[in-house]
């Protein structure tokens, strides 16, 4: 017998309290080790149409619902004694006559009507007015194609006639192929092909059915899956992702996607799926931070918690971690130049140089993002480089001027035997391209589009041009760190074998459509690869996001205060809450606001992860790889996004358009750490960013 767990009933042991959960876990293995042992009381549900649905008593009050067969024993939902046996009396497992998967279908006749909330109608943030009478957006549309999309039958009716206004609630109702599928055709984009099974496979094996039903082979597998019940990426993938995982590359390939579509589990599960494909290789897990490769880490763990052996062949390290370890293996010690150091032999190369005007800030910059970056080492290389990212036009004697500064400093650093990360990296890469042995055999990376140039060259060094040596998941509306520069041009090519996610799990389709609003419908790189974010779609719906302008700093921390509370009596947890603003200068207005809502905080840095009981407050740029159910965005003024001192440096007007695209890029971040609700805030004169999050560009 086949022994099988569904989402609904992970998402609804999630619900339970942690006592509750513990005793559902043990009824859960009882069943899976001898589901016919006398020691469990089943009971048939007389008034469940589907006659396979049974309930199994876990203790005075709550119910497994399990769906038996012949064959297979399934796992669906979980809850005190009434509601699940209410649950179960609205659903039925059912094989789609179209496609064939197998699909738990909310039985139509049980829902009296699509009650529409409030929230979704309304055109700005923060206000609601009775939503306007729309035409129906697939009345057009066949039966047949709908069916081929995974509609079932007895909702087709109500498809038809879903409007602009219904759409996101009666998504809820459906199997998510045919959610995605509307909101994609709703939106102008075309949904990916149906698939169909042949007669003879099971309807479980059919790809949609994968993301919703998993076998548990043995009692580890069904203990990871229950361990962490609300992670569900642990155990169901989206066909989409579970392509990407298991799929052969003959070079380097790239996932990409907009923020909260997955790009991150696609990475965990293909450094997974090598290690378990290839026995005795080695595989790299890295990103651009210690706090992400941190995340990273915990996420691998429960991925892999019964797995110990699987998990020691994959190493997580940040970049410059694993640089690190192996320059001193394959080259010998070394000593890394701080930022500190650099801005010290900066000053002193430019007061040595006579007859410019560059600022600090320009030399720190054209050092770090051309010469040091590219490891420049001579005046003609430095005459003849192609500046990518760096737009200020510099004639022939002003480069000449720059260079006598960077060689002082190239000197400086000689002189104290310190070396930069860069010139660490680049000189790495030629120790390893040179090396017989192979140090990983696969190296995938996360957050990639912050990879910088060295770390590059690194990266096609380690992979030597194998089959699924490199794979690298990313998204260019969150680059925040790194000037663009070409891929290919060091050696990586990625073309033909880019991939871009669709579907955004994690941010509700209101504030992902005002987010999105910061950047344009697609994004390319120098290489000329293009990511298509205009067919993104969000899987469930939630209030609109709010954007206010106040008239002071206090009056913006009580604002701020005053949602906290009032999201904090819906039902939101302290650790839920996520506060950012752009920069250290602005953490002080964020701890009044949280100090006003009477919370516990926790300041965030690169080690401290987010704290139980208490709210995390940081910077913009540390919100990468976190997500919270309500996320407030504030210090949004004119002048601090962008921020002054930015824009101040420019040297050029050409520069401005890399300035403002990577302080647009900073605030998508923040905003789409948020799951459920969003709060973008600032004081007259607000940012300019704030109209865009409003209104289309």
């Amino acid at each position: 017998m086949e022994f099988r767990i569904a989402d609904t009933f992970t998402d609804s042991l999630a619900r339970l309290t942690g006592e509750e959960q513990k005793a559902v876990k043990t009824t859960a293995f009882d069943l899976q080790v001898n589901p016919a042992s006398p020691g469990l009381r089943f009971h048939r549900l007389d008034k469940a149409k589907d006659r396979n649905f049974w309930s199994v008593r876990v203790g005075s009050d709550i119910r497994l619902i399990v769906h038996r067969s012949e064959g297979s024993l399934l796992l669906c939902y979980v809850d005190h004694h009434d509601k699940a046996y209410t649950w179960a009396e609205r659903r039925k497992l059912e094989t789609h006559p179209r496609t064939g998967a197998a699909q738990m279908v909310e039985i139509r006749e049980t829902v009296q009507e699509v009650v529409v909330p409030v929230y979704v109608s309304g055109d700005s943030p923060g206000t609601s007015k009775p939503a306007a009478i729309s035409k129906p957006i697939f009345a057009g549309r066949s039966d047949d194609e709908l069916l081929g999309y995974g509609v079932p039958a007895e909702w087709l009716a109500d498809v038809k006639a879903a409007t602009e206004d219904t759409l996101l609630v009666l998504a809820d109702h459906l199997p998510a192929e045919a959610a995605e599928a509307l909101l994609e055709l709703a939106t102008g984009g075309r949904p990916r092909a149906p698939q169909l099974v042949v007669a003879a496979a099971s309807p479980f094996e059919h790809p949609d059915a994968q993301r919703r039903f998993r076998v548990m082979k043995n009692v580890e597998e069904l203990e990871r899956a229950l361990d962490f019940p609300w992670d569900k990426w642990t155990v169901f993938l989206h066909p989409d992702q579970r392509q990407l995982v298991e799929r052969d590359f003959a070079g380097a390939a790239r996932v990409c996607g907009s923020a909260g579509t997955g790009k991150t589990i696609v990475a965990l599960h293909r450094a997974v799926w090598l290690a378990r494909r290839h026995t005795d290789a080695r595989v790299l897990l890295t990103t651009f931070s210690d706090t992400l490769a941190n995340a990273l880490r915990h996420k691998l763990k429960r991925l892999l918690g019964n797995e110990p052996r699987l998990a020691e062949r994959i190493d997580v390290h940040s970049l410059s971690a694993i640089g690190l370890r192996l320059y001193k293996a394959h080259v010998g010690a070394v000593m890394l130049a701080s930022p500190e150091v650099i801005r010290e032999l900066v000053q002193e190369a430019a007061r040595a140089v006579a007859g410019h005007k560059f600022s600090a800030q320009f030399l720190i910059t054209e050092w770090e993002q051309v010469v040091d970056a590219r490891q420049l080492g001579t005046w003609d290389a430095y005459r003849d480089v192609a500046r990518l990212g760096r737009k200020t036009r510099l004639a022939e004697a002003q480069r000449r001027l720059l260079w006598s500064i960077f060689e002082r400093m190239r000197e400086g650093l000689k002189a104290r035997q310190l070396v930069t990360q860069a010139e660490m990296f680049t000189n790495l890469a030629i120790a390893l391209a040179g090396a017989k042995k192979v140090v990983f055999d696969f190296a995938i990376v996360d957050e990639a589009q912050d990879v910088g140039i060295a770390h590059l060259r690194f990266l096609a060094a380690l992979g030597g041009g194998r089959s699924n040596a490199l794979f690298f998941a990313g998204d260019l509306g969150q680059r925040i760190f790194q000037q663009p520069f070409s891929w290919k041009g060091l050696g990586v090519d990625i073309r033909g074998r880019s991939r871009t996610l669709r579907v955004n799990y994690r941010t509700s389709h209101q504030i992902r459509t005002h987010a999105d609003r910061l950047l344009g419908p697609d994004m390319t790189d120098v290489d000329g690869n293009t990511e298509d974010r205009s067919d993104t779609v969000s899987v469930f719906n939630g209030p609109m996001p709010t954007v206010r302008t106040l008239a002071s700093e206090d009056a913006e921390a009580e604002a701020v205060g005053a949602w906290m509370a009032e999201q904090a009596k819906a039902g939101v947890l302290p650790h839920e809450f996520g506060v950012f603003v752009r920069s250290a200068a602005e953490l002080d207005r964020a701890q009044a606001a949280v100090k006003a809502a009477a919370m516990a905080f926790r300041v965030l840095d690169e080690e401290v992860e987010t704290t139980s009981g208490h709210v995390s407050i940081g910077t913009m740029h540390l919100a990468k790889g976190l997500e919270f159910r309500a996320v407030v965005v504030m210090a949004c003024d004119d002048e601090v996004i962008p921020l002054q001192e930015r824009v101040e440096t420019v040297g050029d007007d050409a520069d401005l358009k890399e300035v403002y695209d990577t302080e647009r890029h900073l605030l998508y971040v923040a905003c789409t750490r948020a799951r459920d609700h969003l709060l973008v805030t600032g004081v007259e004169p607000a940012s300019e960013f704030l109209g865009d999050l409003v209104e289309s560009r």
